[in-house]
């Protein structure tokens, strides 16, 4: 029996229809990269210390004294969270007595900065940390923030899973298209931390499940041949170009409030979508809606003034779909067979390795030397050239390649800045965006080899799973980041660690390159490299297999 591939080969390859789809799916996701890393910015702690009120009645002499001086990272700096007594800076100030001549400075009393802080200007006019003092005591709030907002994408990811296998890809992309862009918009109007962090988690509720549920529409309604690229040219590359427009977008808009409000504003950009992404086909077979399926086909065939056949489906394959629209899947359905829950369990655990290591490199760019715009701008333009990678990888080699080399090359370089002198700190960037290449590339790839092992039935939901799996990366890779304050290299040495992994890992899953994508759990079972089952349901026959591994 013909698989969807070979029935809707009469679309031929790159028509109008395909370009349609690809540059639309495309563009649905320059917001996601433009938003995706904004907290970076709106998030970072400026330099500060101790506010010291102009009506203290300190001498200047005293004033230049009244914060102790603390070593971090091997130097010398004025403290963040500290001050000396003002009360006893008063009284020696009062008395005329001369620091470090007449008084140890040292042996003055300290306190907390019970006046608040003083934030330097120089790179942000305001952040949420200012706004609210998350510094000190606080300072474990802000990486709690983006750990909500992974939050969000978790509970996003999983239920936009379920509900587009459920109700259609199309729907549910623009459900979350409106969910992320009415929680940007009521991110400005916050007037506390706690309101910004609960919007932020509706937030993400809606911005990683859009990406997603992308994704896997423009992979089952594209042909083979576009399908490679989309899944590393359409999504990733817009995303990355997306992300590299944030930066800029910072640079000019350094009040926080701004720079969200730029935010919202290319929510606008998802308006025209809605007349242009039609529903997957495939999905529309999967749940028995030939009629609907069939119609998007034909209109697919006069967009690219090709034949249509006569008859698109036969009636045997139409049974085919419709048996598989007698039950409806659900997550006990992709873990019922050890065998296809070992590959959930090790898709999974790859997502959280390459995702970890993902945030945790894009978070850190504002604890790099220099810049933090500049550097943004580097860690987002570092992903294009990944991107290109990626795709020349998944078009010419098997997919164990592709996700080993990628994870290990990153892994490999992100272990070695631990040894480079911080005499170097422009080498330490460079081999810091060299390991973030690689693990781009990883993150491309495993979206295509996950797609690749789940059949039409369960795919959105088996992404959702192991999305899901990557929002719990997700939500500690702020704290990995943190465990920098204590050890400047353990965030790497946990990042480049588990990548290696990773990348062993990988050669444990079934070889997908040059496949067919499975329709039904079935098929699945039966692809090479899983223990199939003693017995098989019906829906697919042995000696099936058998054909369309001989083509191959």
């Amino acid at each position: 029996m013909r698989e969807y591939d070979e029935i809707t080969s009469f679309l031929g390859t790159w028509g109008r229809f395909q370009k349609m789809v690809f540059f639309s799916l495309a563009f649905s996701i320059l917001p996601n990269g433009f938003v995706g890393i904004y907290i970076v910015f709106v998030a970072d702690t400026p330099p500060h210390e101790c506010l010291i009120p102009e009506e203290s009645n300190i001498s200047e002499s005293w004033r230049n004294v009244s914060i102790p001086l603390v070593e971090q990272d091997g130097q010398v700096k004025r403290s963040s969270c500290s001050r000396y007594s003002l009360e006893h800076l008063r009284n020696f100030s009062l008395l005329n007595y001369v620091p470090d001549v007449d008084v140890n400075v040292s042996q003055i009393q300290q306190e907390s900065c019970l006046d608040g802080w003083k934030y330097s200007k120089e790179i942000y006019q305001s952040t949420i940390v200012t706004e609210w003092d998350l510094v000190c005591d606080n300072e474990y709030k802000v990486p709690l923030t983006s750990s909500l907002y992974f939050g969000g994408a978790l509970v996003g990811t999983f239920l936009s899973g379920l509900m587009s296998d459920r109700l259609g890809r199309r729907p549910m992309l623009f459900v979350m298209m409106v969910v992320q862009t009415v929680a940007t918009f009521a991110q400005i109007f916050s007037n506390s931390w706690e309101m910004f962090a609960a919007v932020y988690f509706l937030f993400g509720f809606g911005s990683i499940a859009n990406y997603l549920i992308a994704y896997v529409l423009g992979c089952e309604t594209l042909g083979p041949v576009e399908r490679v690229v989309f899944s590393s040219m359409g999504v990733f590359m817009s995303s990355a170009l997306g992300y590299m427009a944030m930066p800029a977008a910072a640079f000019l808009l350094r009040q926080w409030q701004w720079l969200v409000g730029a935010m919202v504003a290319s929510g606008l950009l998802y308006v025209p979508l809605w007349w242009l992404i039609p529903e997957s086909p495939r999905w529309l077979l999967s749940r028995g809606r030939v009629e609907e399926a069939e119609a998007i086909l034909r209109n697919a065939a006069r967009m690219n003034k090709v034949t249509v056949p006569q008859v698109i489906f036969t009636p045997d394959e139409i049974g085919n779909f419709l048996g598989n629209k007698e039950k409806t899947y659900s997550i006990l359905d992709v873990l019922r067979s050890i065998s296809v829950s070992s590959v959930v369990g090790i898709c999974s655990l790859l997502w959280m390795v390459i995702t970890l290591g993902y945030n945790s490199l894009i978070l850190n760019t504002s604890n790099l030397s220099g810049s933090p715009y500049l550097n943004a701008f580097l860690s987002a333009a570092v992903e294009a050239p990944a991107y290109v990678i990626a795709l020349l990888l998944l078009k010419f080699c098997s997919r164990h390649v592709c996700q080993s080399s990628t994870l290990l090359l990153g892994g490999t370089v992100i272990l070695f800045i631990r040894f480079i002198p911080a005499d170097f700190p422009g080498l330490a960037i460079a081999f810091e965006m060299l390991g973030k290449f690689g693990i781009t590339a990883a993150f491309c790839v495993v979206y295509s080899v996950t797609s690749e092992l789940f059949p039409t039935v369960v795919r959105n939901t088996a992404m959702g799973i192991c999305s899901m799996a990557a929002r719990v990366a997700s939500i500690l890779s702020p704290y990995i980041i943190y465990l920098g304050k204590s050890h400047k290299f353990l965030p790497y040495i946990i990042m480049g660690s588990l990548a290696i992994f990773g990348g062993l890992l990988c050669l444990l899953l079934p070889e997908t390159y040059g496949k067919v994508l499975p329709e039904t759990i079935t098929e699945m079972q039966t692809m090479k490299g899983l223990k199939r089952n003693k017995a098989p349901n019906p829906d697919i026959g042995h000696h099936q297999y058998v054909q369309k591994e001989a083509k191959f």
